[in-house]
């Protein structure tokens, strides 16, 4: 207990502490990677999100092959996870149209 203590006390320690060492001001060149910095997580997070909608309906379609008997099941939980794969390239898409201006 007093070495759990003692970790969350050091940790507490340095997120404090963070703020004291940040930079005031930024020089002009420093957002000028921003927008392809965006563009690239952009590409980078539209391909892995293709990449595992691949996987998911691949799985879906080995699943029904073995068993054509559970298809409503395996719609639904394919449905929601293409939903939730899907849901990871639009929050990237929000949060690069909230950050580049």
């Amino acid at each position: 207990m007093r070495k759990l203590q003692l970790i969350f006390m050091a940790m507490s320690m340095f997120l404090i502490a963070s703020p004291a060492f940040a930079q005031s001001g930024a020089s002009p060149t420093a957002n000028t990677w921003v927008p392809l910095a965006a563009g690239i997580g952009m590409g980078i997070a539209a391909g892995l999100c293709g990449i595992g909608q691949g996987n998911a309906t691949a799985s879906a379609t080995l699943a029904l092959s073995r068993n054509p008997g559970a298809r409503p099941g395996i719609f639904i939980f394919l449905i929601l996870g293409l939903a939730f794969i899907e849901s990871l390239a639009l929050f990237t898409f929000a949060i690069i149209f909230a950050k580049v201006k």
